[in-house]
């Protein structure tokens, strides 16, 4: 089991940025990937941005290439998503997920954590 808590979410200006984190507790060995999904209210859950553990390659939405950067900290077992110049539009919840290693699907989720942004 792999266990996914996020933080740093919050209420923020658009134009402004934040900076949410998710900790990876478990069988983190099990997992190849880490990303970032996005619910708004209304709206089905989309992808947002996903990085492997053991490289460099990352993956990003069209809606938030250029703005957004996942990056994360391996001995700290943790993702971190950068997100600038946020619009109103980014406004949801936001989840991080693991990647099983090997049936390579999204298998574990945080609880989310709330961003707003007000214009």
């Amino acid at each position: 089991q792999v266990q996914l808590v996020e933080s740093g979410g919050g209420l923020v200006q658009a134009g402004g940025s934040l900076r949410p984190s998710c900790a990876a507790s478990g069988r983190t060995f099990s997992s190849y990937a880490m990303g970032w999904f996005r619910q708004a209210p209304g709206k089905a859950r989309e992808f947002v941005a996903a990085i492997v553990w053991t490289g460099l390659n990352t993956n990003y939405a069209d809606s938030v290439k250029g703005r957004f950067t996942i990056s994360r900290d391996n001995a700290k077992n943790t993702v971190y998503l950068q997100m600038n110049i946020l619009k109103p539009e980014d406004t949801a919840v936001y989840y991080c997920a693991a990647k099983g290693r090997v049936a390579g699907t999204w298998d574990y989720w945080g609880q989310g954590t709330q961003v707003t942004v007000s214009s």
